[in-house]
């Protein structure tokens, strides 16, 4: 593949991605570069993974054809001021910031660029990432391919209107951290049980992580692979029904409709500025 990445940004997901990138042999390491202000980390993650480190923001794009801003929502306006001189019709720009409309970037740069929304989540991290994406016209069949195998080298990804991507911010983007507080829970009442914490985790998350892939494998309904496991009478259906006394699912919606409002907050804030 003939193509150069470019990398702003060296938290979590950048370097998750990076790595995912070099693991999965997407392009040689020589052609993918990386910056980041915090010289620590970017020296780190290129001895990590070969990965070209260059000085600047403005080197990097000069030099790459698709450029990822793994910048949080706050400074993504100063980024994209600072490298606006060097950003062609011809690069392509892919941005991780939560809630940030297409037409922002547009606004700064020029509606003739191209533009990539994506939705990433934090399990990229480990190879099981689920991102979203969603572009503008200016980008190509062949170039919004290319970033969607980009992200498919850190889990799955798949196109999402961009009307819908504030509303997805709940399903992908922030759910890891309910499943962690449910692992936890889980882990609790464990110890409390007299097994050790360790173990408790260990096997919170395994019942988590093979409960999830046979929704995924079996092609079942949820509801159909939980009557599966509640027996008459039994032990599941007395814990599924403590549950249901405390509005298990209740809350599971209101806590996610609470993070879309937030999410389409983030993203009226910009929206046009």
């Amino acid at each position: 593949m003939d193509i150069k990445l470019g990398f702003i940004g060296t938290g979590n997901m950048g370097s998750a991605l990076v790595k995912s990138l070099v693991k999965a042999d997407f392009l040689p390491a020589a052609k993918i570069f990386m910056f980041d202000v915090d010289k620590k980390k970017l020296e780190q993650l290129s001895s990590e993974t070969g990965v070209v480190p260059v000085a600047s923001a403005e080197e990097l794009v000069a030099a790459a054809d698709i450029i990822v801003l793994a910048v949080k929502p706050n400074i993504l306006k100063s980024v994209l001021e600072g490298v606006k001189p060097v950003i062609d019709d011809k690069k392509v720009i892919v941005s991780f910031a939560v809630g940030i409309p297409i037409s922002f970037y547009e606004d700064i740069l020029g509606t003739d660029k191209k533009i990539v929304r994506s939705m990433p989540n934090t399990p990229a991290m480990v190879g099981e990432g689920m991102t979203l994406i969603c572009q503008n016209s200016n980008v190509t069949e062949l170039e919004f391919a290319i970033v969607r195998q980009m992200f498919d080298c850190a889990g799955k990804c798949e196109f999402l209107p961009e009307k819908l991507m504030s509303e997805v911010t709940a399903l992908t983007g922030s759910s890891p951290a309910y499943v962690f507080m449910f692992i936890e829970a889980m882990a609790d009442a464990a110890v409390l049980s007299g097994i050790p914490r360790d173990m408790s985790y260990r096997l919170a998350a395994q019942a988590v992580l093979g409960s999830a892939k046979m929704v995924l494998e079996t092609g079942l309904h949820p509801g159909v692979l939980k009557d599966q496991v509640c027996s008459p009478g039994g032990t599941t259906i007395e814990a599924v029904s403590t549950l249901e006394k405390n509005a298990f699912r209740y809350a599971v919606m209101e806590a996610m409709d609470q993070c879309t409002k937030k999410a389409r907050q983030i993203g009226e804030a910009f929206n046009r500025k």
